[in-house]
């Protein structure tokens, strides 16, 4: 473990000397002393990192979730299920589609559908820390889609898992489902009703009592949403959500920050562990179509998403390239596509699509006033910048 921190800080150290983000270094740091390159050796199971990676994902999405107000849910609601739902629509559509062309099977295609169609919330929320972009307009419609998202997730997951297991009773999947949704349903009536009590609860000036109440709170309702069926990240979602509305939430904002980098340093490092760099020649053009495809869908779908809220180019851009990234959702996928004895070349062709789009999307994030000069208007808002700034 101490191994796995240092050489993740000596990897993004060096990498921010020439301005590379720090997500897909720590990846690379896990590939290189994970158990299929030569070399050092850190951990031959990436297994033993599996409760510090999942600890790591509950904590971004906790972080998340206090970022982001109740006041938004409120206020943009609609648009923001608009929005979500049209990401969701292109992107997931697309990945089927991509999954049909590829003719690997049926089973094979609605997993490729989740792959490419749901951005990691992880990375997400990595990039807009490390742009400073929080405070940005666009964030909220990005973080509304995430939740859209997540919704979609618990969803799809239980309507999925009948089907990769071979399971053909419509009843089991309908009640996996509606349990999954109805815990989801129980965490946003606490979210949008119980905030008073829950703020008392978390009422103490003690910082340390503090972090422990939080941490727990936050872990457990996460192991609890697993067990209905729910991604454990979108139950520490909802308790993030909770309790960024109470007047402890600055506090614990700060607080929890530094838990957040590090473990989630170790989320990302474990990923890496588990890829295999052997296989990944094998399935290459498939992984670059797939990546071409999934860059085309964002644009378009952040350029539908913009016109619901009304942005303009920059924030268009924003908007597609931060949702670029793939990574948690497509790692569980993979590992149930492994279980249900899929067609063998999914496992390497979504560690090499998650991994490609983990370097691509947070290098196009930085960039996107490149993607914004070529967008609808966008050269026109360079011009009248450029009049501005010539002296009268």
């Amino acid at each position: 473990m101490g191994g796995a921190f240092l050489a993740a800080a000596v990897l993004a150290r060096l990498g921010g000397r020439i301005g590379l983000p720090t997500i897909p270094l720590f990846i690379l740091a896990g590939i290189l002393l994970g158990p299929h390159t030569p070399g050092v050796v850190l951990l031959d199971d990436p297994h033993d990192l599996e409760m510090l990676s999942a600890l790591g994902l509950v904590l971004l999405l906790f972080y998340l979730g206090l970022e982001f107000h109740l006041d938004d849910l409120k206020t943009g609601g609609r648009k923001m299920a608009l929005a979500g739902g049209a990401y969701l629509a292109l992107n997931v559509g697309a990945g089927l589609g991509f999954g049909f062309a590829l003719g690997w099977g049926t089973s094979e295609a609605l997993v490729l559908a989740g792959v490419l169609g749901i951005s990691s919330s992880a990375i997400v929320t990595k990039v807009l820390v490390d742009l400073g972009r929080i405070g940005n307009p666009e964030t909220r419609p990005i973080l509304g889609i995430i939740v859209v998202e997540d919704v979609f997730l618990a969803l799809y997951l239980a309507a999925l898992q009948p089907i990769l297991s071979g399971a053909d009773s419509l009843g089991a999947a309908v009640l996996d489902g509606g349990k999954a949704f109805g815990f989801l349903l129980l965490l946003a009536l606490l979210a949008r009703f119980g905030t008073k009590v829950i703020g008392k609860l978390f009422d103490t000036k003690d910082d340390e009592l503090l972090v422990i109440s939080f941490l727990g709170a936050a872990v457990f309702v996460a192991g609890v949403s697993e067990w209905f069926g729910v991604a454990d990240a979108i139950g520490a979602f909802m308790v993030g959500l909770m309790l960024g509305s109470t007047s402890s939430g600055d506090r614990i904002l700060k607080l929890v920050h530094p838990l957040r980098d590090a473990f989630g340093a170790i989320f990302f490092f474990a990923f890496g562990l588990s890829i295999n760099p052997g296989d990944l020649p094998s399935v290459v053009w498939p992984v670059l179509a797939a990546v071409a495809v999934t860059v085309a869908m964002n644009v378009f779908a952040g350029m539908v998403s913009a016109r619901i809220y009304s942005f303009g180019p920059q924030a268009t851009a924003n908007i597609s390239t931060t949702l670029l990234a793939r990574g948690e959702f497509a790692l569980i996928l993979a590992t149930m596509a492994a279980a249900a004895g899929l067609d063998e070349r999914l496992s390497p062709f979504i560690a090499g699509y998650v991994l490609l789009l983990a370097v691509l999307s947070p290098l196009a994030a930085g960039r996107s006033h490149w993607l914004a000069r070529i967008l609808p208007g966008g050269r026109t808002r360079d011009r009248e910048a450029d009049k501005e700034a010539v002296p009268v």
